[in-house]
């Protein structure tokens, strides 16, 4: 059974559309011992909202999906890393980070906002909840379908093709 995400970076860091170009990308640099927790959750097939943060209009920009289970996030070992942790080694790594592919650009951005007028819809969207600043979150299936009916989703032709049928994203007109 697929599971919903939510997973956040800065979009001058890693943006929606650079995974577009790339069409996979490790999700690396996670330093939050509940979001790494939720990472090593995620399993292929795992679809997420791609929300880009700490910009002038934040929100959900797109749909990615979890191409690969956790495996260790490699930033942690390299010194020039920002990532990098002195206190993690090959034997004891602290840090997970998932494969993940493109799939859906939103068209308009769900800004955040929108996502706060919805928040009755939302039912304890932990992204709306006081204080939060986690980077990877859990989204419940009702969540991911008010959310998903939102906005338009612009897909790759791949997308269209791998994406799910249990939860299938629909092409914008």
């Amino acid at each position: 059974m697929s599971q919903f995400w939510l997973l956040k970076s800065e979009p001058d860091e890693f943006s929606i559309h650079m995974l577009q170009q790339r069409g996979k990308e490790p999700w690396t640099g996670v330093r939050n011992y509940l979001a790494r927790n939720y990472l090593r959750q995620m399993q292929p097939g795992d679809q997420f909202f791609f929300y880009h943060s700490s910009c002038p209009e934040p929100g959900i920009a797109g749909i990615g999906q979890v191409l690969q289970a956790a495996v260790d996030d490699v930033s942690q070992f390299d010194p020039a890393s920002d990532y990098f942790d002195s206190k993690a080694s090959l034997e004891k790594p602290r840090w997970s980070s998932v494969l993940v592919g493109f799939q859906a650009i939103a068209e308009p951005l769900i800004s955040l906002n929108a996502l706060r007028n919805s928040a009755a819809k939302l039912q304890d969207f932990t992204l709306l909840a006081r204080g939060n600043r986690l980077s990877v979150l859990p989204v419940t299936e009702g969540q991911w379908e008010v959310i998903y009916q939102m906005t338009n989703w612009i897909h790759s032709a791949a997308a269209r093709k791998a994406r799910p049928k249990a939860n299938a994203v629909k092409s914008a007109p």
